[in-house]
C-alpha cells in the first residue's frame, strides 16, 4: 500500500488539506514561514534586509 506524504501549512502548522488557509496565504506574502511544510516542526527563522532563511532540523534550509 503506497503511503502519502502529508503536508502542513508553513504559517499555522495545521494540515494543509484541512480548513481554510486563505488568511495564512495572505500573511505569507509579508512574512517568512514558521513551520516546516514536511514535518510540522517549528523552524529557526532569520530575517535580513534582503530576504529570509528558515531552517528545519529534519529537512534543512528554506530561503526566499
Amino acid at each position: 500500500m503506497p503511503t502519502t506524504m502529508k503536508t502542513y501549512c508553513d504559517r499555522c502548522g495545521d494540515p494543509a488539506d484541512s480548513g481554510d488557509h486563505t488568511p495564512c496565504a495572505a500573511a505569507r506574502e509579508l512574512e517568512p514561514p514558521r513551520y516546516c511544510p514536511d514535518c510540522r516542526r517549528r523552524m529557526k527563522v532569520q530575517v535580513v534586509p534582503t530576504g529570509w532563511t528558515a531552517t528545519c532540523v529534519e529537512h534543512g534550509l528554506h530561503h526566499s
